[in-house]
């Protein structure tokens, strides 16, 4: 009986070390790279991103509640198969976003098309209204390099100066019980 009291113990105090630490992972510095993650878009990401200012969920909400920066979502958009036997039904997967949000899919890979360029290039126009520093929030999941990529291609390549970063994306909006709307793609 002592010896199980005693496991049981030394379970719990592996288990609430393990707490503690965060979970997998928790705590690991991610360099900033120099210049645009190219694969593997969920995982880790950096802390920080030059030029640009990195929202935690709490600036982020007060920036929505506020209602004067652009918040943008850049989630890729699952292509549909090409190789769906015929009569197959193909059902996009439903985004739930930031509400008042604009879904523009695809803008954060590390290269873009020419086409996806000039539809993230006019996205960004008509939510700024042309203005460099209008203020532009960028987001997609936790632990996505996706807005990272994009927040910083807004920086370094079109020339926005008033870009922030919310990399807790809706999973932490929805963590921090913030509503959430479904949201379309953002025509070209």
């Amino acid at each position: 009986m002592i010896r199980v009291h005693v496991l049981r113990l030394a379970a719990l105090a592996l288990l609430a070390a393990g707490l503690a630490a965060g979970p997998a992972g928790a705590g690991e510095t991610v360099p900033e790279p120099d210049g645009y993650r190219q694969a593997e878009f969920r995982a880790p990401v950096p802390a920080t991103l030059a030029g640009a200012t990195v929202l935690d969920d709490a600036a982020a909400f007060a920036l929505w509640q506020e209602g004067k920066a652009a918040f943008v979502d850049v989630l890729p958009r699952p292509p549909k198969p090409d190789n769906l036997p015929a009569g197959t039904i193909w059902r996009e997967k439903v985004r739930m976003s930031i509400p008042g949000a604009t879904w523009l899919p695809n803008v954060g890979f590390g290269e873009l098309a020419p086409q996806t360029d000039a539809y993230f290039r006019d996205g960004l126009a008509r939510l700024s209204g042309g203005a460099a520093d209008h203020p532009l929030v960028f987001f997609c999941l936790t632990d996505c390099w996706m807005s990272w990529n994009a927040a910083r291609r807004a920086l370094g390549e079109y020339g926005y100066t008033r870009v922030m970063w919310y990399p807790q994306g809706t999973d932490g909006w929805a963590a921090a019980s913030h509503p959430l709307e479904q949201v379309e793609p953002s025509a070209p």
